[in-house]
């Protein structure tokens, strides 16, 4: 049920974070970088440059007459069969200046009739209200039009050349084709014009996008990518006009303090001439490089599946997998969304890449959550009779698994018991012996875990403990003795304290040996102990109840490994309960080089 919740909930995230465009202006930032970019730009679009060089020579153009405009167009139209196809002035020719420079460049326009002249809409912001009374805003009512005077207007095609900028960051990813007037005037855009007129003259039909209005298209060249010459380079014939013929060319501000430049998608960090922008447009038109949006709807559906399919895959995954698989989805969709906008289309970008990325997130956190949670279940089940070290170390591999069985290892056990217990208890209040065997308690188990032991159990006064189990343990035989002479030596302590405390003595025998042992859960599904079995250990039970009041027991097994760091005296052979055979005992005296607790 919680994994068809998260599937639902993943995959209602995406399609509604498609649908409602949540990472708007940042999506299309992600576009521009991933996607928008310059390709090869077309030679027959060329620029004819108003720039710095030309107004170093010619003063500022502002104050330049029609003469400049119309020895331009003679010089570059040497004839009827060699000359531009188009010249496009993206220059705004508003008000009449000297009239016979005025006139004279209208008769050359006129002359060779390949003239497009830009014309300009000042739009401004309205409000108004629909036929339900509604009000609403239009950010595209004219306040003015600015036209080509009289004359030039009649000699030539003319278009507009306002902008299309990106309201959130005012970016230039579309362009205008048509724009329809309150009087139901269609009139073309700058663009558009151009495109129309250089395929009349090659003897084609124009071929605009699904939506004549308006365009997403396609850069072709960054800034100064196109060839772009001078303007008194071709006044003066540096570049001859041969090299014009045919071609689609567009004169324009090219300059800084013209104020005619935009930031576009292909490249954030320069602007790019406004004349540069219409070459990108009329190339997008003859090569069909618009964009189409994919429908919202199949957009947010594709997010959505492939957000539940990511769930449901990532639930039987290890970690790894989970990173490997949401990063090859995240990757797949910024790959195909390359694909698709090279083929024209384009859509959500970011929604998929970063569901993927959080979903992947979401799934690594549970991993770590349940492995934490293992953890802890795993310190539960031993912190009750393991040293805090091996409980970190069983906790660190993370794999043991609470299930009954056992394996066969090599272990040393340790069996303590208070000396006289039962006529002790006989003799002292319920409330005594309890304190009495809370202390003895406290001193075995702290003895044993310093040493990295397992507490196996109580069993009444006594206390049972297993060395190099459930894992291995380095030295463990010495550890055992070092226990062992723990208790002794702490028992000593505690006698004097119950001496003077109840006026009775407390002593402790332990026996120690090793060898192998089954070691594992021993009992049911729904009730089990960490234990110890087989005869080494019944030997180390043997030993601690022949071993007297304050003396450490230990095999010749265990004595013959840590022979050399312990004194030691001979026992010799002793009978043991349920053995055949005897079994040769030492009682341990020293430990060279011991330090109590206390000391260290």
């Amino acid at each position: 049920m919680k994994k068809v919740i998260t599937c639902i909930l993943c995959g209602a995230i995406a399609f509604l974070s498609v649908f409602f465009n949540v990472f708007g202006t940042i999506d299309k930032t992600a576009e521009d970088y991933l996607y928008h970019h310059a390709g090869n730009v077309n030679a027959n679009i060329k620029i004819i440059k108003i720039d710095d060089k030309t107004m170093n020579q010619m003063g500022d153009f502002s104050t330049w007459n029609r003469d400049v405009y119309a020895q331009l167009v003679d010089t570059i139209c040497v004839s009827e069969e060699v000359r531009p196809a188009v010249i496009g002035f993206d220059i705004l020719f508003s008000s009449e200046k000297e009239t016979e420079s005025d006139v004279r460049f209208a008769e050359v326009c006129k002359k060779y009739d390949n003239v497009v002249a830009g014309f300009s809409y000042v739009f401004t912001k309205e409000v108004t209200a629909d036929k339900n009374g509604n009000l609403t805003i239009d950010g595209m009512s004219i306040s003015e039009k600015v036209v080509p005077y009289t004359a030039l207007r009649e000699a030539t095609d003319h278009g507009f050349v306002n902008a299309l900028m990106d309201e959130d960051d005012s970016i230039i990813r579309s362009s205008f084709l048509y724009y329809e007037e309150e009087d139901g005037t269609q009139t073309k855009s700058f663009s558009s014009a151009i495109y129309e007129k250089y395929m009349e003259a090659i003897g084609k039909e124009p071929v605009y996008p699904t939506d004549k209005s308006g365009m997403t298209f396609r850069y072709s060249g960054n800034a100064k990518e196109y060839e772009n010459i001078s303007l008194i380079d071709v006044l003066d014939g540096t570049v001859p006009a041969e090299a014009f013929d045919g071609s689609i060319v567009l004169v324009g501000a090219y300059a800084a303090g013209m104020m005619d430049a935009y930031f576009v998608p292909v490249d954030h960090s320069q602007q790019m001439y406004g004349v540069e922008i219409h070459a990108n447009v009329i190339q997008a038109l003859l090569e069909g490089k618009s964009l189409i949006t994919i429908p919202t709807i199949a957009d947010a559906v594709v997010a959505a599946v492939v957000a539940m399919l990511l769930v449901l895959i990532c639930e039987k995954l290890s970690v790894v997998k989970v990173v490997i698989l949401c990063i090859a989805t995240a990757m797949t969709k910024l790959i195909a969304g390359l694909f698709l906008f090279n083929a024209g289309y384009m859509g959500n970008v970011l929604v998929v890449p970063v569901m993927s990325m959080l979903i992947g997130i979401y799934y690594i956190g549970l991993h770590y959550y349940k492995a934490r949670a293992a953890k802890k279940s795993i310190e539960k089940a031993f912190s009750k009779y393991v040293a805090p070290q091996v409980v970190d170390e069983i906790a660190k591999d993370g794999s043991y698994e609470l299930k009954l069985g056992g394996e066969n290892r090599d272990v040393a056990v340790l069996f303590v018991d208070i000396r006289g217990f039962t006529p002790l208890s006989e003799s002292l209040e319920p409330e005594q012996v309890v304190d009495i065997l809370n202390g003895y308690l406290a001193l075995t188990t702290t003895s044993i875990f310093r040493h990295g032991g397992t507490l196996d159990k109580f069993i009444g006064d006594a206390t049972m403990a297993v060395f190099n189990a459930p894992f291995d343990t380095e030295d463990y035989e010495y550890k055992a003795i070092l226990t062992a002479w723990d208790i002794v030596q702490g028992g000593k302590r505690i006698e004097k304290e119950y001496l003077e405390r109840y006026g009775k003595h407390v002593g402790f025998g332990v026996g120690v040996n090793c060898g192998p042992a089954v070691v594992g859960n021993i009992g049911c599904e729904f009730r089990m102990d960490y234990t110890a079995i087989g005869d080494t250990v019944n030997t180390a039970a043997r030993l601690e109840a022949n071993a007297p009041r304050g003396t450490v027991y230990i095999s010749e097994y265990v004595y013959e490994r840590v022979k050399d760091r312990i004194t030691v005296d001979v026992v010799g052979e002793i009978p043991l309960k349920g053995k055949s055979k005897g079994v040769f005992v030492y009682s341990v005296t020293g430990i060279n080089g011991y330090k109590s607790p206390e000391e260290e």
